[in-house]
């Protein structure tokens, strides 16, 4: 028998398909979570349970686990990706529980009290002179109208001057110039001063123009658009750098001048980021309590003119609803949380609203 035909003779070796073979099972990372929650809950609960020591011990033994697991079947390269990603959603999650837990809580402990009543009417603590007790009235509504104006006439100030600011820096100052240098600095400085400072300011400003009693919203205004101004001029900078310069010089191929340019095609281009800038800084003052506390303090009153007298707001008149309580605590902090609650949902409107102004602006090719 010649070689060739042995050769004939012999059984072809069975296909190994590499694709699939050396990889652990499909729901193996969500069996490992939920054994290494079991082992270190029964552990701890023979030395007592601890919610905090159990979520890190867990993740300590599912990462163990998942390294030692995917290092016996599969590679070292594929065990490393493993842990890696386990640690990265670790750090996701822990950056996310606080959050949620404030939000829960603020939702939980606040659902009871928001009502339409509780957004309608003006609250506070009054005198019956028929019981000779003081009765306290559940209302936000003077806290709901000092909020939206003074965010408003601080939005209306912040906004045009922070979107001309980086206009000029981006389209208009020279690399070198001292005078952008200086601009730059300064937005620097301003977006990392305390916003107790610039209630303080705003206060010292206003009791040299109208004397000790400066207290109202216009003051509280001008100590949020301390606040505003840098967010919205860093914001608005970044989005118009990113605008491609192939647009502007073509703008300038035909023409038009460098002023319409800016108008029509650059800020036209970067609306929707300039919005989503805007939106991110009206968020971030809505919330202040120790600018508008000091500038605008709190009254119990309707008061709806932002030039006399103090306003309230609702991040005061949470605080103060702690802080300051009236007879009937359980019900100041009632208050408190459901002004908390109708804050949250002012802010989550804000966002909602900015998306669908940033979609109608956005370029077409990005909508």
């Amino acid at each position: 028998m010649t070689a060739g035909t042995l050769s004939d003779t012999r059984e072809p070796r069975p296909r190994v398909n590499t694709l699939t073979t050396g990889q652990l099972p499909r729901l193996i990372e969500l069996w490992l979570v939920l054994a290494s929650a079991v082992i270190t809950g029964l552990g701890l609960l023979l030395v007592g349970f601890n919610l905090t020591g159990w979520l890190v011990l867990t993740a300590l033994v599912y990462l163990l686990a998942i390294g030692v697991a995917s290092g016996l079947v599969e590679s070292r390269r594929k065990a490393t990706d493993r842990v890696i990603r386990g640690v990265v959603t670790a750090a996701f999650l822990l950056a996310v529980a606080p959050l949620i837990s404030t939000l829960v809580t603020v939702v939980m402990q606040g659902i009871g009290q928001l009502n339409w009543t509780f957004i309608t009417q003006t609250g506070g603590s009054k005198f019956n002179m028929d019981t000779l007790k003081v009765v306290n009235t559940p209302g936000a509504l003077q806290a709901v109208v000092g909020t939206l104006l003074i965010t408003g006439i601080a939005a209306l100030i912040s906004v045009p001057i922070g979107i001309l600011t980086a206009v000029y820096l981006t389209e208009y100052a020279l690399v070198r110039s001292p005078l952008r240098r200086a601009v730059t600095f300064l937005v620097d400085v301003m977006t990392g001063i305390p916003s107790i400072v610039a209630g303080l300011f705003a206060f010292s400003l206003f009791s040299l123009i109208v004397g000790p009693k400066a207290f109202s919203g216009f003051s509280a205004s001008i100590a949020l658009c301390v606040l505003m101004i840098p967010i919205v001029v860093r914001s608005t900078e970044e989005m118009l750098r990113l605008v491609p310069m192939e647009l502007r010089e073509a703008s300038y191929a035909l023409g038009v001048t460098k002023a319409l340019t800016i108008i029509k095609i650059v800020l036209r281009t970067a609306a929707s980021g300039i919005v989503t800038g805007v939106v991110l800084a009206v968020a971030r003052v809505i919330g202040e309590t120790a600018p508008i506390f000091i500038a605008a303090s709190f009254t119990d009153n309707f008061n709806a003119n932002p030039f006399a007298g103090p306003m309230q707001t609702l991040p005061v008149l949470a605080y103060t609803g702690y802080k300051f309580p009236g007879q009937d605590i359980a019900a100041s902090n009632a208050s408190a949380w459901g002004a908390a609650l109708l804050l949250v949902i002012l802010v989550i409107i804000f966002n909602l609203s900015a998306r669908i102004v940033a979609r109608l602006f956005a370029p077409k090719g990005a909508r």
